[in-house]
């Protein structure tokens, strides 16, 4: 991808966002970071055990395919977000609640061969929408939540909100798991 998409000033997303922002790079490379995230997730997902992928490191977290799924709902919700500002949408869009999404997801029903095709074809439906769109809609903004961003920075935040959780999965997930197999 050699589309630059112009990395967003700070008051084109809410302050809570920053958390995302953070992890990506701020040279416009949004599509290629995009691409880059999902070789770096699916080559990272298959080197887990099913054992991996249903574990907890506590009760109340999600397992590494709830993560997963979560991402893509996120996707797709900001995915959606992005559309809207972009076409000039007035609507204050509404918010979600990611436990009841995740309770209700049936997660475990679910193969990684199946989550992962769907986390792809989510990724590469991400890249074409804001590949089209032009550079007075990526710096639209609307309201979602009751929260003000730009379109691009719906795009920023998609990547950082990824690359949080596979940092997570990474140096949290991994570890405890591993804690645990030495425990035995």
């Amino acid at each position: 991808m050699n589309r630059t998409i112009e990395f967003p000033s700070k008051d084109e997303y809410p302050i809570y966002a920053e958390m995302y922002m953070k992890w990506s790079k701020q040279d416009g490379s949004l599509l290629q970071q995009l691409e880059d995230s999902l070789s770096k997730t699916k080559k990272l997902i298959k080197t887990l055990s099913n054992e991996e992928l249903n574990f907890r490191y506590s009760k109340n977290k999600w397992s590494i395919k709830e993560v997963l799924v979560h991402i893509i709902d996120d996707e797709r919700i900001y995915g959606y977000r992005a559309l809207a500002f972009a076409r000039n949408d007035e609507t204050n869009l509404p918010g979600f609640e990611q436990n009841d999404y995740n309770d209700n997801s049936d997660t475990a029903e679910r193969t990684i061969d199946n989550i992962m095709q769907e986390f792809e074809a989510v990724r590469i439906s991400t890249i074409k929408l804001f590949n089209g769109f032009s550079n007075k809609a990526l710096i639209r903004k609307g309201t979602a939540n009751g929260n003000v961003a730009s379109t691009r920075a719906l795009g920023y935040h998609i990547l950082g909100h990824e690359l949080h959780h596979i940092n997570i999965i990474e140096n949290i997930y991994m570890k405890k798991f591993k804690e645990q197999e030495n425990s035995y």
